[in-house]
């Protein structure tokens, strides 16, 4: 829906999501062709223009873990718990760590990916994982806050800063990435949006897209 800013994503009764389907995977031939379904849901929202919020009402283990750490922002309830169990069923936490290592300092990842350790949700936060640990009681009211603010911000706007923070950090000559963003920025100046922010900005009053 083109006029939908946000997009949350959450769990039912207390579980956010519990992981792959074992029967499943256990009988699954490994295609170097064919990525697993799940990747492909990490794929997406991390390419999505709009900004994927994370309501993480539960456990979130394994595969779970790594569809939290793939959301944007996620806030999650105090009590869920979160950790990579992959090792004590004897494999690894291969295709998550792709979407969770980049948000840990080595030291953790190591510590919960060898021990296979559940955290705590102030854990989570605290290694990256997740954006904020709050209260149960008031989890709906922090993500409905998180929400209204992302819904003040241009949704090109978004849509690019979501860019800016996949592409940034893999550049490896400065001056292409100073060459890179000045082209974006040029061009989001000179935008349609960016007008209309600008001008909205002088008149004390809301964007067209925020709001009213």
């Amino acid at each position: 829906d083109p006029g939908v800013h946000v997009i949350v994503l959450t769990g039912t009764g207390n579980t956010f999501c519990a992981g792959a389907d074992l029967k499943e995977r256990r009988t699954a031939t490994a295609d170097p062709g064919e990525l697993p379904m799940f990747v492909r849901v990490f794929q997406q929202i991390q390419a999505a223009p709009k900004p994927v919020v994370g309501r993480i009402n539960g456990h979130a283990l394994a595969g779970g873990l790594g569809l939290a750490a793939s959301c944007d922002i996620s806030i999650a309830a105090e009590s869920a718990t979160m950790g990579f169990t992959e090792v004590r069923i004897g494999v690894a936490p291969a295709i998550i760590s792709v979407v969770c290592l980049p948000k840990m300092r080595t030291a953790d990842a190591t510590l919960l990916f060898l021990t296979g350790e559940r955290v705590g949700a102030a854990r989570a936060a605290e290694v990256g994982l997740i954006s904020k640990a709050v209260p149960d009681a008031e989890l709906d009211k922090e993500v409905a806050e998180v929400v209204a603010k992302l819904r003040l911000g241009g949704p090109i706007a978004l849509a690019k800063s979501k860019e800016l923070l996949a592409r940034v950090p893999a550049f490896t000559d400065q001056t292409e990435a100073f060459r890179w963003t000045a082209q974006m920025s040029a061009g989001l100046f000179a935008s349609d949006e960016g007008v209309e922010g600008m001008t909205a900005f002088a008149g004390r009053r809301p964007p067209n897209w925020a709001p009213q």
